[in-house]
C-alpha cells in the first residue's frame, strides 16, 4: 500500500485544511486502467457521494471508508473509473441445444417448402439468444488492492491541495488576529481617557451651575466612579485577548479546527458587542466598528475550513 502523503503535502506544515479540494490519480495495473477523482466543497458536516461502475459496486463501501479516514468535513464527491485496455474480462457462452433446435426447425421448413437448405454458421448468428456474454468474475481482493493503490494517490493529491489552501487561510486569519489585538489595545488606551474627560466635563458643568459655591468633591468622585464602572471594558478586553490566544493555539493543532473556531468567533462577537454597548466615546465606538468588521471577516473565512 502506498502512502497517501505526497511530496506537495510534505512541504506544508499547517494542519489547517480548506474544505474545497480536488485530487486525481490514474494508473495502469495489469490490464485495467483505473482512475479515481475526488472533489469537495464547503459543507457543515461530512456528506459523501460516489460514482462507481455497477460491475464494481462491491468496492463502494471500502472506497468510502478509505476517503472518510482522511476527511472530516465537506461535501465530498468520488468518481471511480475502471477500463479494460487489453485482453477481455468477458466470455461468450453458446446455447448448443437451442442452436440445434433452430437448425432442425430450419431443415424442417426447407423440406416442407421444398426449398434449398442453405443455412450457414454466419446465418445462425442472427439468432442472438443462442449467445450469452458473461463477465468473468474478478478476484475481489486483488481488484480492491489495485483500486486502493490509485485511491491513496488521489487522496494524497486531494489532501495536499486542501492543505495548501488552508495555509493561505491560516496566514489571513493570523493577520486579522494581529489587527484585533491592536484594536483591543487601542480600546484599553482610550478607556481611562474617557473617564478622565467625563470627570473634567462634570467639574466644568457643576462649576457653571453652582458658580461661586463650593463643589462637593466627594460627590464628584462618587459620580465619576459610577461612570467608570458603567463603561469599564477591562473584563471584555481581557477575555478578547484570551480568545485570540486560544484561536492561535487551535490553528496550531493537528486536527480539524473549523467547528472549534466557529464557536470561538461567536465569543469574539459577544465581547465586541458588549464593548460597543458600553462605549461612551466616539473614538472607541469607531474602533469597535472596525473590530466587528474584522471578526466578521474571520467568521466568513473559517466557513471554508475543515
Amino acid at each position: 500500500m502506498q502512502s497517501n502523503q505526497t511530496e506537495a503535502e510534505k512541504t506544508v506544515t499547517s494542519a489547517v485544511r480548506s474544505m474545497t479540494g480536488y485530487g486525481r490519480a490514474q494508473q495502469l495495473i495489469g490490464n485495467k486502467e483505473i482512475t479515481v477523482e475526488i472533489r469537495s466543497v464547503n459543507h457543515r458536516f461530512l456528506e459523501y457521494s460516489s460514482r462507481v461502475p455497477r460491475a464494481y459496486s462491491y468496492l463502494e463501501d471500502r472506497l468510502k471508508n478509505l476517503v472518510k479516514a482522511s476527511v472530516s468535513r465537506g461535501k465530498v464527491d468520488v468518481s471511480l473509473s475502471i477500463q479494460t485496455v487489453s485482453g477481455t474480462d468477458s466470455q461468450v457462452v453458446i446455447n448448443h441445444d437451442l442452436a440445434r433446435s433452430y437448425l432442425e426447425a430450419l431443415k424442417s421448413l426447407a423440406e416442407d417448402l421444398q426449398i434449398k437448405n442453405d443455412i450457414t454458421v454466419s446465418q445462425m448468428t442472427r439468432f442472438s439468444d443462442i449467445f450469452t456474454v458473461l463477465r468473468v468474475a474478478d478476484d475481489e481482493e486483488e481488484m480492491w488492492s489495485a483500486v486502493e493503490q490509485v485511491a491513496q494517490e488521489a487522496i494524497g493529491n486531494f489532501v495536499a491541495m486542501r492543505l495548501v489552501e488552508g495555509k493561505k487561510m491560516e496566514q489571513d486569519l493570523l493577520y486579522r488576529l494581529d489587527l484585533i489585538e491592536q484594536m483591543v489595545k487601542k480600546v484599553e488606551e482610550l478607556s481611562p481617557k474617557t473617564v478622565e474627560n467625563y470627570s473634567k466635563r462634570l467639574h466644568a458643568k457643576l462649576q457653571e451651575v453652582l458658580q461661586n459655591n463650593a463643589l462637593d468633591e466627594q460627590r464628584i468622585i462618587t459620580e465619576v466612579a459610577i461612570f467608570a464602572e458603567k463603561i469599564a471594558v477591562a473584563e471584555e478586553t481581557v477575555r478578547l485577548g484570551s480568545h485570540v490566544h486560544q484561536f492561535r493555539q487551535i490553528l496550531a493543532s493537528n486536527e480539524p479546527v473549523g467547528r472549534k473556531l466557529d464557536f470561538l468567533v461567536q465569543e469574539f462577537n459577544r465581547e465586541a458587542n458588549t464593548i460597543g454597548s458600553k462605549a461612551q466615546d466616539l473614538e472607541i465606538a469607531r474602533v469597535v466598528v472596525d473590530l466587528k468588521s474584522e471578526i466578521e471577516k474571520i467568521r466568513e473565512q473559517i466557513q471554508n475550513i475543515e
